[in-house]
This record gives structure tokens, sequence and C-alpha cells, in this order.
């Protein structure tokens, strides 16, 4: 593979990104957490980002990850959802899933988020700084409570969450 670049979102890349989605996730994509969430309104596109590969002068997108704004039920804080992570699936463990990871973690930490919120595999999110929900989420399709991951990106905001998932304008 040549070499890839992380390259913040931008609109031209949105028919890419959901050819990737498509061939990643399948019909199923529609009823997983962040695509319902993002029914209520889009992910923000400054802190999305892609990965971009240069194969003899012709750019093609083999990789997206998306923040979208989120609130949990009563709680002043608000918090970004992270989702989808896709990598195109013939480019599997070549670290592209892993820069995007660290993109989206710094984005969140340059913006005004208390947390991300993901569903995901523990162990692959963990070196992020992700670890198990506490608290009573309800996300906005179904999830796995044991895959309910948050990074506290402002510790000092720390608190136990409870209530749906909701997007924040």
């Amino acid at each position: 593979m040549s070499h890839y670049t992380i390259a913040p979102e931008s609109p031209e890349n949105s028919s890419a990104i959901e050819q990737l989605h498509a061939l990643t996730f399948g019909p199923g994509r529609f009823a997983r957490a962040a695509f319902r969430l993002r029914e209520e309104g889009p992910h923000d596109l400054s802190l999305s980002s892609c990965a971009i590969v240069d194969l003899d002068g012709t750019k093609r997108l083999v990789g997206s990850v998306r923040l979208t704004w989120v609130s949990v039920g009563d709680a002043e804080l608000q918090g970004l959802l992270l989702g989808p992570l896709a990598v195109d699936p013939t480019l599997k463990g070549q670290g592209i899933g892993r820069s995007l990871m660290t993109a989206a973690v710094k984005s969140g930490r340059e913006s005004d988020a208390a947390f991300i919120l993901l569903v995901g595999d523990e162990a692959f999110y963990k070196p992020y700084g992700f670890e198990v929900v506490t608290g009573l989420i309800d996300m906005p399709g179904p999830v796995d409570r044991k895959r309910l991951l948050i990074n506290w990106l402002k510790p000092d905001k720390r608190m136990e969450l409870s209530g749906r998932v909701c997007y924040a304008a």
C-alpha cells in the first residue's frame, strides 16, 4: 500500500464515505447507533477525518471517522459520539484505523467536548482512553452495554451520565 494521509473531512468526501460505509457495514448500517443519531442532525465536519491514499497519482478515500455532538439525559455537558469508524476491508491491519482514532481523540480534546462516546470493542479503544460506561445510557439503536465506551476528555467534568443520548446542535 502507498502512504496514506489523515485529513479533515470535506463535503466532497461525502459520496466516497457513503460507499465505504456500504462496503464496510452493509445494509444493516442504518440500525447502528451512530447512523440513527445522525438522523437527528449531521456530524461535525470540522472534527471528522478521512484517510486518503495516493495510488499512482490517484487519490482514494480508504478510511473515515465521524464525530457528532451529543448530550446525555439532563446533564448540561456536551460531548461527541464517535462513529462510524470505517476502513476499507482490503486495507485493515495497516494502521489506518489507529491513525483515524488518534485524529478523532485529538479533535475531541481541541473542542469544547467533555467526553467522547462510542460503541465498540474495549480492547481496541482502551489505548485511546476509552472505558466501559458506568451510567445507564440509552442509545438510539441496539447497543450491547459492555461495548458502550467513554473517554472523559475533561476529567474535571467527569460524572455518572444517565438518560437518552440525543443530538446536540
